[in-house]
């Protein structure tokens, strides 16, 4: 008999390390990695009907509501890679899109199995965001402490500036951090509500992260997830 599909929600203000932990997750576990910000991206490309749609409402500065997020969600379930479950990272961040995504599993005999929380000090998100530098030519990626370029302000392979950008200023990751808690502390109230929350400790090395979430992971395999 196979193995019930496993669906895990990872939550976490900017800068926590949600995108990294479930890529890596998923390669470990064999899930799909759903992050919201690559289905945009791939609807924005290839130009589909709901990449047209969020398109129309973000020429307006309006944020693309939940139904269109959460089509895209329903879209990218269908795929055969979500058969053995899926780490959704970015998703849901609103109580509606949660309330949807229980639906959508529902009707696959399916739910959301865990909802993880991972917790960064907002001083450690800060010094992690603000001290991120890209360069103008590529895109490539340093920070001015965890992965300094060789000659500051300079990419390392192409020589060209390195800048901060507008939203890695620490005032508006401040408000980026402000406004994640406002929009999703009823998503995790929610997950709480039904036992399943769970929190980790993101303040530590990335591989120490990947090893606890593995440790809760097993733990609910096994039938037994200590939810905080």
């Amino acid at each position: 008999m196979a193995a019930a599909p496993l669906f895990i929600v990872f939550l976490g203000p900017p800068g926590a390390g949600k995108g990294t932990q479930a890529k890596r997750l998923s390669q470990r576990l064999g899930l799909a990695h759903i992050a919201t910000g690559d289905l945009f991206r791939m609807h924005l490309q290839n130009h589909t009907k709901l990449g047209q749609l969020a398109q129309e409402y973000m020429k307006k500065g309006e944020l693309v509501p939940d139904s269109v997020t959460i089509a895209m969600v329903e879209e990218r379930l269908k795929e055969p890679d979500t058969a053995a479950g899926a780490i959704f990272d970015g998703f849901p961040r609103t109580l509606a899109q949660a309330e949807a995504l229980d639906a959508l599993l529902a009707e696959h005999g399916a739910r959301v199995n865990a909802a993880i929380l991972i917790q960064v000090p907002e001083a450690v998100l800060v010094e992690r965001l603000s001290g991120r530098r890209v360069c103008r030519a590529q895109g490539h990626v340093f920070h001015v402490k965890y992965n300094p370029p060789k000659v500051p302000g300079r990419c390392d392979y192409d020589g060209s500036e390195l800048y901060q950008r507008e939203d890695d200023k620490p005032e508006t990751v401040r408000r980026r951090i402000q406004v994640y808690w406002e929009q999703t502390a009823p998503v995790i109230e929610y997950y709480r509500s039904q036992g399943i929350l769970t929190e980790v400790d993101g303040n530590q090395d990335i591989d120490q992260v990947t090893e606890a979430l593995l440790t809760v992971i097993a733990a609910l395999q096994q039938g037994g997830v200590d939810a905080s």
